[in-house]
């Protein structure tokens, strides 16, 4: 049964770090992959990771960049492997050569992602946001599921955001081959990787796996090269001179609840959620001024309907650990 979507009251907040969140939690044996972990909050999620003693792996589009990005940041021992999360070979490469380590995976963070991209199409002509942001992580969980499950289970984050808000999923034209709209595409893509998050936990919790979907926040890095300085500034995330809005966190902050979610004690035995600033969010507020940064719409986070998505990503890439 999913947790019920009522905040924990955790002590921590849209100001914590990824460091707090993890203080006095010792991760030492644990294994943690964390798809872009070189930049932005992914890069911090990793040096949480490992301060608190955890073996990480980050898979990379760009293996050589990731690694001079680890090395610049201290993380030498953090291992790199190539991953292009647009493309299925590339995924399935990967999973198999993590798979003949033989090796568990304690917690897998889907952090990786494009925003608002210029339209463009990737394998059989998927749209470029929905195959890397979701069908990509999709199938790279599928194909590590043997060691998910392995020695008690694992946690699963899917990073979402308040996009979740722009588009549920489109299902009579989930390839926006009737017209492309750079945000709506972001928005179904966000709502589809809280929804596999739902739908996994649901799957996954018999055999101790729990998953959870979570908006980091707004945080300036790397998500937003695809974006004019001119769109920013009119919609209000920074000033002509280039000061950010104060509702954006830093990506130390950002990171937080990625970390909290795949690590505190307070999750145990929960999932299937959407989480917010290092708790679990409220049902969206409608009507509010806060209902469009705040809390989480009803379409992401249905159970009922988590499984429609799940089975159009099963058909789309012919990967599906749950079959049969």
């Amino acid at each position: 049964m999913n947790t019920a979507q009522n905040p924990l009251s955790s002590g921590f907040g849209a100001r914590t770090t990824a460091a707090e969140a993890v203080a006095g939690i010792d991760l030492t044996g644990k294994l943690a992959i964390v798809t872009g972990g070189y930049s932005g909050l992914g890069i911090e999620t990793v040096a949480a990771l490992v301060g608190a003693g955890a073996t990480v792996i980050v898979p990379a589009r760009r293996p050589e960049v990731a690694r001079d990005a680890l090395d610049a940041r201290g993380l030498a021992a953090v291992e790199v492997a190539a991953l292009d999360l647009a493309d299925l070979d590339s995924v399935r490469s990967f999973a198999e050569d993590f798979l003949a380590t033989d090796r568990s995976i304690d917690i897998l963070i889907d952090n990786a992602a494009i925003m608002a991209s210029p339209e463009l199409r990737v394998g059989p002509g998927w749209e470029s946001q929905f195959a890397t942001n979701h069908l990509g992580h999709y199938v790279l969980a599928n194909l590590l599921w043997s060691a998910l499950k392995r020695d008690g289970g694992a946690r699963v984050i899917a990073l979402s955001s308040t996009g979740h808000k722009l588009s549920a999923i489109r299902f009579d034209d989930p390839q926006f081959e009737t017209g492309y709209d750079k945000w709506l595409a972001y928005g179904q893509a966000k709502t589809a990787d809280s929804l596999f998050a739902i739908r996994l936990d649901a799957l996954g919790a018999p055999f101790g796996v729990r998953a959870f979907a979570v908006h980091p926040g707004g945080i300036m890095t790397e998500l937003q090269r695809h974006l004019p300085r001119e769109e920013m500034i009119a919609s209000g995330w920074m000033t002509e001179d280039g000061t950010v809005n104060d509702r954006f966190k830093t990506p130390e902050q950002g990171a937080a609840t990625s970390v909290w979610a795949a690590t505190s004690p307070q999750l145990e035995g929960k999932g299937g959620v959407y989480l917010e600033d290092c708790d679990i969010a409220e049902p969206t507020a409608a009507g509010t001024p806060e209902a469009r940064v705040r809390g989480v719409d009803a379409h992401a986070i249905d159970p009922a309907d988590a499984a429609r998505p799940w089975a159009l990503s099963a058909e789309l890439t012919g990967v599906d650990a749950f079959a049969g």
